[in-house]
């Protein structure tokens, strides 16, 4: 399938006077959790809430920073999640796209709002 990048914003929702980073994330369905680098967390003056250990793609366990809250903007949807501060890039999980229902398409490798709810975000409740 190939890797699924998507521009998104970012920004602090308690400082609203500091301006959104526009980041470069990759979109992983597998992974559940949106995860920055530390200078895009120091950038936001997003504070740490806690800290939460991550088992990494090599097997090795971190404890890592959890910042919070991060308003992520996707187009005209957005979301509030907390974040993982580790590595390079930013990481879009699955929690933040299912929380502004969008969905990966892997024929065109892009990162879309779900073609059966055009208009608003849907969240299935059952």
């Amino acid at each position: 399938m190939g890797h699924v990048f998507a521009d998104i914003e970012l920004s602090n929702p308690r400082q609203p006077g500091l301006v959104p980073i526009t980041a470069r994330a990759l979109a992983d369905s597998g992974a559940l959790m949106l995860c920055i680098p530390e200078h895009i967390a120091n950038q936001l003056d997003l504070e740490a809430e806690s800290t939460r250990e991550v088992s990494v793609a090599d097997g090795r366990s971190l404890k890592v920073p959890y910042v919070g809250p991060v308003k992520v903007a996707f187009g005209k949807r957005f979301c509030y999640v907390g974040a993982l501060v580790l590595g390079d890039e930013v990481l879009l999980g699955a929690v933040p796209m299912e929380d502004m229902d969008l969905v990966i398409n892997p024929a065109r490798r892009e990162l879309t709002v779900d073609p059966a709810s055009p208009n608003i975000p849907h969240a299935r409740v059952k």
